[in-house]
């Protein structure tokens, strides 16, 4: 039994003129120890789909239908009791704006501490020996000092350092990482992902990460969902989809990398936009932008099709594994 399993999963929020989808039957599963990345444009579904595992949607956002089990639990079902015995326990999240995250009127411990208290029956001492155990593993220099210090006195990448730490606190077994370098600096950013996979490596814990640096995604996973508009068009092995792209959005992607353009040439770009939530269009969502989109893909939405160890949801990719078999036969 995978660790967690999402299957036909749907979100919705309401609004004034009618319920909008931002999910679309997605499923995957994420083995113990598995390092998993969520790629697309902003707007895709990435963050809503961290959320809706945890159940943290806010309203007017809601799981409409599917499940996300853990361990065999239904995480969407569960009451409110039973949710937070996992959420920061067994499941943590990572955001993007750590100074979102930390209270800024309470002291580094001070937020450990209370998080271990809450989740663990263990002495105050025994909270601060712990806290500061995680701190010195995320290499967080002079740790006693930290301890006693408020987040407006860290610098950014020291702020990431110590959620990284609250997030290890209880030993998870997974980590949703929600854009986790966003407003760092390059050199910072790649300390922390690398520190990230070290710890996940280390403790066997299985990694979400959300993010459109496909270079980091390339690094630090093993498996990757590509998101458009809140469905899951290309999925399976890091690498295969990397070194071969099958659905063309995931081509543009990839051709959209700085170091796919010649230096001193105009970056390549995927025509067009992301569509609003409101106008998602008829068939596959992306044909409007697609140049090798035709009349099928306009009307009809495509299914997921096999190709080597990835799954493409893509009609082109369909008709060209049917040509294939055809002329086998002959």
């Amino acid at each position: 039994m995978p660790l967690l399993e999402v299957n036909h999963l749907e979100v919705c929020f309401g609004l004034r003129s009618g319920s909008v989808k931002a999910l679309r039957d997605v499923s995957f599963t994420l083995e113990r120890g598995e390092r998993l990345g969520v790629v697309g444009e902003s707007g895709a579904g990435k963050s809503v789909l961290g959320f809706s595992i945890l159940n943290l949607l806010s309203r007017p956002g809601f799981i409409s239908s599917g499940h996300v089990n853990f361990e065999g639990k239904d995480l969407a079902s569960l009451s409110p009791s039973e949710l937070r015995s996992i959420r920061g326990n067994r499941i943590s999240m990572i955001f993007q704006d750590p100074m979102m995250t930390l209270n800024p009127v309470l002291t580094i411990g001070d937020q450990m501490v209370e998080c271990l208290l809450a989740h663990r029956k263990i002495s105050m001492a025994d909270a601060k020996r712990v806290a500061l155990q995680k701190l010195k593993q995320v290499q967080i220099p002079s740790p006693e000092k930290r301890l006693d210090q408020y987040p407006h006195e860290l610098s950014g990448g020291m702020r990431q350092r110590i959620v990284i730490a609250i997030g290890l606190l209880l030993d998870p077994d997974i980590i949703i990482a929600d854009e986790p370098t966003t407003a760092l600096d390059v050199t910072i950013q790649a300390e922390i992902m690398d520190l990230m996979l070290d710890l996940c490596e280390k403790n066997n814990v299985a990694l979400i990460l959300i993010t459109h640096d496909l270079g980091v995604v390339s690094q630090v996973t093993q498996k990757m969902l590509v998101m458009y508009a809140g469905r899951i068009i290309e999925q399976g092995p890091t690498k295969e989809i990397i070194n071969d792209a099958q659905h063309p959005y995931t081509q543009g992607l990839m051709n959209a990398l700085p170091q796919m353009a010649l230096p001193g040439q105009k970056l390549n770009q995927i025509r067009g936009s992301m569509p609003p939530l409101q106008n998602i269009p008829r068939g596959c969502a992306f044909n409007p932008r697609c140049e090798y989109a035709f009349e099928t893909c306009k009307h009809n939405l495509p299914s997921f099709t096999q190709s080597g160890n990835c799954l493409v949801a893509c009609h082109m990719v369909a008709e060209m594994k049917q040509v294939a078999a055809h002329k086998e036969e002959l």
